[in-house]
């Protein structure tokens, strides 16, 4: 079994690549592909809010030293870490282009037999929407999709 685990350097994309390690069976699944899509010519960038962040540093995009592919190839290193010594071979990779276009392209030519991602990972769709690339990649990919969704925050009483 091939699982492809996609990450935009949310904390997000982490739960979900955990999410995936608290059910599955590694004996069942031989390979695990870590993929980060880096947006050409982006007005935002891609912030990893994975990595460690050296100190004096509140924001990551405040780093000009990290180009965007430098900050999706440290995301997809976190999210591959936490499979190390699980069992699966981990593959990372990072590509350019639509984020949703690039995963459902990788799945299929890949042969992939699911998709884990995480939804909601940025803005305001964090609790309210699943997200537009999880909604995408959901509607289109040639394999099942397990979207992973923030979990709600509980409200303190008063």
């Amino acid at each position: 079994m091939h699982v492809i685990v996609p990450t935009d350097g949310s904390k997000q994309s982490l739960t979900a690549a955990r999410k995936l390690k608290s059910f599955a069976d590694p004996t069942k699944i031989d390979e695990i592909t870590i993929l980060a899509v880096v947006r050409p010519l982006a007005a935002v960038s891609f912030v990893d809010d994975l990595s460690p962040r050296p100190k004096g540093r509140r924001n990551p995009a405040a780093a000009p030293d990290l180009s965007f592919r430098e900050a999706a190839i440290s995301a997809v290193d976190v999210v591959a870490a936490e499979f190390a010594g699980w069992g699966p071979k981990v593959h990372k990779k990072v590509r350019s282009g639509s984020p949703a276009g690039e995963i459902i392209k990788l799945a299929s030519t890949s042969g992939a037999d699911l998709i884990v991602i995480g939804a909601g990972g940025r803005g305001l769709s964090e609790t309210i929407l699943v997200g537009s690339t999880a909604q995408h990649v959901q509607q289109y990919a040639p394999c099942p999709v397990l979207v992973v969704r923030p979990t709600k925050r509980s409200r303190a009483k008063k």
